[in-house]
């Protein structure tokens, strides 16, 4: 997930990090200058779930407005294949649901475990 924290600061009129940060310690989160920087900039950076609903009240905003899902990339479409998740119900006359393992993001074999 990306963050859309510009995006959202500026329907607050807040136009730079420092004064973002002012309004997140009026809330009484007090995050470092580089950790908005790094929000403002859309970098991935960890926050802790009651810092984030404190986020949510400063710009006053929700969860859903300050984070922006990645699309996927070329090679990850979705696929087809009218495969389900394990525990899905079962249509008639479907088969019995299977797992289905995630495909490697690596190009070459396994490497050997350390001998």
């Amino acid at each position: 997930m990306k963050w859309n924290l510009r995006m959202v600061a500026a329907q607050r009129d807040l136009w730079r990090p420092t004064e973002v940060l002012a309004a997140f310690q009026e809330v009484g989160f007090n995050p470092s200058l580089s950790k908005v920087a790094a929000l403002w900039s859309g970098t991935p950076v960890t926050v802790r779930l009651d810092d984030l609903d404190k986020m949510c009240a400063a710009l006053d905003c929700t969860v859903a407005d300050l984070l922006q899902a990645e699309p996927l990339a070329a090679g990850q479409a979705v696929p087809e294949s009218g495969q389900r998740a394990v525990g899905a119900e079962e249509g008639p006359g479907s088969g019995p649901v299977r797992p289905v393992p995630r495909g490697r993001r690596g190009a070459g074999p396994r490497s050997l475990p350390p001998s």
